[in-house]
């Protein structure tokens, strides 16, 4: 199977491009230090990453917290805490993963379109294609805070296809996560699964993408 009809390629971010869980273990241990409750374990964080900002905060609550319920109030100034402990840290140790330059370059080459729809919010991301010298490849990015629906709804991927004149049809997502998956069947997507990432420490061939990667690399044998 190959996907060279498409027209563009909708990537995840966390996870699929970069790998971001040193600098946001960092920004979580620094909130839960705040409010004098335990660190966290760096995999632990790792697979708390993917349903969005809050929901990584509210997770590495509840689990410091040894499962009682943080209250709305205390989840919102623990939320606002770690946004700005992230915006110190997020482009320390943050890094690609192997390949990721050099294919998103081969792309670029062939003529594809690319974009990113991340469940990251969205001032975060640009910072982070700046430091790692990548933007140039994206035409557009999307947050989690950029639209009211993020994966796994459809509407981020339609309006990215809108966006760049053209169509699900002739669109393609590629992530690490059953919410790439999910939004990309909603959306009437074939999908990339690179197994790589963060994915709740699930398979991401359950979730049947129309094909599994193991390698970012391996896009340009299907590209």
């Amino acid at each position: 199977m190959d996907f060279k009809d498409k027209e563009l390629i909708i990537f995840d971010f966390d996870g699929t491009l970069i790998n971001s869980i040193p600098d946001l273990a960092t920004a979580v241990n620094k909130m839960l230090t705040h409010f004098n409750l335990p660190g966290i374990e760096i995999d632990l964080i790792a697979s708390f990453v993917g349903n969005g900002a809050s929901m990584l905060v509210k997770r590495a609550l509840q689990l410091a917290m040894q499962d009682k319920e943080p209250t709305r109030d205390f989840l919102a100034e623990a939320f606002a805490f770690y946004l700005a402990a992230y915006k110190e840290v997020s482009c320390q140790k943050t890094f690609t993963y192997p390949g990721v330059v050099e294919t998103l370059r081969y792309l670029d080459n062939k003529g594809y379109k690319m974009v990113i729809c991340s469940n990251k919010p969205f001032d975060y991301i640009e910072p982070i294609l700046d430091f790692l010298s990548i933007k140039p490849y994206f035409k557009r990015w999307l947050g989690e805070d950029s639209m009211p629906e993020k994966k796994p709804h459809a509407a981020p991927l339609l309006y990215l296809a809108k966006e760049m004149n053209t169509t699900a049809e002739k669109s393609i997502v590629v992530g690490d996560s059953k919410n790439d998956i999910l939004a990309a069947q909603n959306a009437g997507m074939n999908s990339v699964g690179v197994t790589y990432g963060y994915n709740y420490n699930e398979n991401i061939a359950d979730y049947k993408p129309s094909v599994v990667l193991d390698s970012f690399s391996d896009l340009q044998k299907i590209f």
